[in-house]
């Protein structure tokens, strides 16, 4: 029988209220608009990146998003393995959307894997080969995370055996006590992507040149 492997859970449901460009910081092409003018923007957005570079695992990618999202994440990914979380709740109140909740969501989602890999999804540089290095290390580990140089990155894994306390998460504060809850294992990979996210326009405009500097180089 095939052994079952753990699950890449990429978050965008996130608002990104540190963003202060125009439109979503995920929905914003990597490259510039002039550096490649015949790339769609989707096919270059920030988010295709990042699941682009999931994908290339072989893992299963479930991506958690918001309903407004929805038109840029559906042409990357498969419907069955995308979680909708509305906007606002049957009583018209604005909808429990944080990184706790957004993970619990994706968990339940993929909840037959054999562990799960947590991806914010504007971490478009991260590497398939660092995601399959933590996917490894749930093997002996109940936690595992990528770091670089000592700096503790993502994605960070999580064992079956978590599946309880990962689908009880609420709010913002995401995973953080339950890593601290568990022994977990640091995976050096030589790679800075597992640092690198987009926050603001800043961060955006850095990736863009050096996205300009790999073109022309």
């Amino acid at each position: 029988m095939m052994k079952r492997r753990p699950a890449v859970i990429v978050l965008a449901a996130g608002r990104g209220l540190r963003f202060l460009g125009e439109g979503h910081k995920l929905e914003q092409r990597m490259g510039g608009a002039d550096l490649d003018p015949v790339a769609s923007p989707a096919a270059d957005s920030v988010l295709a990146h990042t699941l682009a570079n999931a994908i290339a695992t072989g893992l299963r990618v479930v991506v958690v998003t918001t309903q407004k999202l929805m038109p840029s994440v559906q042409p990357l990914i498969a419907a069955c393995d995308v979680v909708a979380i509305a906007d606002i709740d049957s009583q018209g109140r604005a909808a429990p959307i944080g990184m706790g909740y957004s993970i619990a969501a994706g968990v339940a989602a993929a909840g037959d894997a054999n562990g799960w890999l947590i991806l914010p999804a504007d971490m478009p540089l991260l590497r398939p080969a660092s995601i399959l290095a933590v996917a490894a290390a749930l093997d002996q580990f109940p936690v595992a995370y990528a770091q670089h140089h000592g700096r503790r990155g993502h994605p960070v894994g999580f064992s079956a055996e978590l599946f309880s306390e990962l689908i009880g998460l609420q709010g913002d504060e995401g995973a953080r006590r339950v890593v601290a809850r568990y022994p977990s294992q640091a995976v050096e990979v030589d790679d800075p992507g597992v640092l690198i996210d987009v926050d603001t326009v800043e961060d955006l405009a850095r990736l863009q040149g050096q996205q300009g500097l790999a073109r022309t180089s």
